[in-house]
């Protein structure tokens, strides 16, 4: 009895001891693969068929490319409101959005009784004015040889004068509503008007339709002259003094990324927002009909170029969202060793090792990193 006791104290000791001794052995191994699950090892035979090649860091001179977006915007003096300065109802018009117009050309017309009116008026005035400046011319010679009293003769200038200035006031009215003055006579009254269009460019937005009544302060039609439209950009604090007069910019939209507009700016602001932000105008080389005052847009403005280190963007592999080179350590042993990328241009990018003993005699994998991941990937696995 008394060796059955001991037996059982002695395996209640031992137990214990081998099941720390095997924890301490797992802890041992985990922590041995989280410290090498960044490194990866090859024969000399998978080192012969990866075709992994070897490399330092160059110095190359890569553009930075500033992302920026802004609006289309049209200045005061290309983009035309058309009002009728007697308002009216209109009759007829065939203009659509994004349709073009000459200068010149026939864009609606109005009709209402007061343009008869008008007409009327001045031409009743301009009869008169005939029959006045008949009694003046009479009595300036009545006056001359005594045959009249002065007062008769001031009577006379005074209703002519007066009635050369009726019939001016008028004839400007007429011009107001597209009426040429010269031309109105008895025969050729219209109740209809013409409305003409005052530049040459597209339609940007029609605002009514046929036999609406439109006041003098409502706007028909919204015209745009192409030949000065714009791209306004915000530009914050930080990036302004990166920009000049005269650099070239390509700007495009999102529902047509692929089509890219070739810019210039002409405008960089001086007032800085509540934002911090500042407004550069930058000129289109070629207009394109389908760029719409207020349509928004984005903008690539490639930056002067500075010489950085960088690796062939082949270099770099991306995994779990970070981006990874591979590092030759020893013989035939890879490190993969997190970086920070730059900006890219011609099949380079800059790197920034976030390892600080990664540096311009480190030797690095420019060739066949994705085959090394995916190694070390297996590893891991297994």
């Amino acid at each position: 009895m008394k060796n059955k006791v001991n037996n059982y104290i002695l395996l209640t000791i031992i137990i214990p001891f081998f099941w720390g001794c095997n924890q301490n052995k797992n802890t041992s191994t985990t922590a041995s693969i989280a410290e090498n699950s960044n490194k990866v090892s090859l024969s000399e035979e998978q080192t012969k068929i990866s075709g992994i090649k070897t490399g330092k860091f160059e110095e190359k001179e890569i553009s930075e490319t500033l992302k920026v977006n802004g609006i289309i915007d049209v200045p005061p003096q290309n983009l035309v409101s058309i009002s009728v300065p007697l308002g009216g109802y209109l009759s007829s018009t065939k203009l659509l959005p994004g349709m073009h117009i000459s200068k010149g050309e026939v864009i609606a017309e109005m009709e209402d009784q007061q343009y008869i009116q008008l007409q009327q008026e001045f031409l009743t005035v301009k009869a008169k004015l005939e029959y006045l400046q008949s009694e003046f011319n009479r009595q300036e010679i009545l006056i001359k040889s005594n045959a009249s009293s002065s007062k008769v003769f001031e009577m006379a200038t005074s209703d002519y004068k007066s009635q050369k200035i009726l019939v001016r006031s008028l004839s400007e009215k007429l011009k107001l509503i597209g009426v040429n003055p010269e031309k109105l006579n008895e025969n050729n009254i219209s109740k209809t008007i013409n409305i003409f269009s005052p530049i040459d460019g597209y339609v940007s937005k029609v605002n009514v339709n046929i036999g609406k009544y439109v006041n003098p302060t409502d706007v028909l039609f919204e015209l745009i002259n192409p030949s000065d439209i714009h791209l306004a950009l915000t530009i914050f604090e930080n990036d302004i003094n990166k920009l000049s007069i005269g650099q070239q910019l390509l700007a495009y939209n999102n529902q047509k990324s692929s089509k890219k507009y070739k810019c210039e700016i002409i405008l960089i602001g001086k007032d800085f927002g509540s934002d911090k932000s500042i407004n550069v105008h930058c000129h289109f080389e070629e207009y394109d009909k389908t760029l719409l005052p207020g349509m928004f847009m984005n903008a690539e403005i490639e930056l002067k170029s500075k010489k950085s280190n960088a690796l062939p963007t082949k270099s770099i592999v991306s995994f779990e969202g970070k981006n990874y080179i591979f590092v030759l350590e020893q013989d035939k042993t890879y490190t993969m060793e997190e970086v920070i990328l730059g900006n890219t241009e011609n099949g380079y990018t800059e790197i920034s090792p976030i390892n600080k003993g990664i540096n311009n005699s480190s030797n690095i994998v420019t060739d066949g990193a994705y085959t090394l991941l995916m190694k070390m990937k297996n590893n891991e696995e297994e």
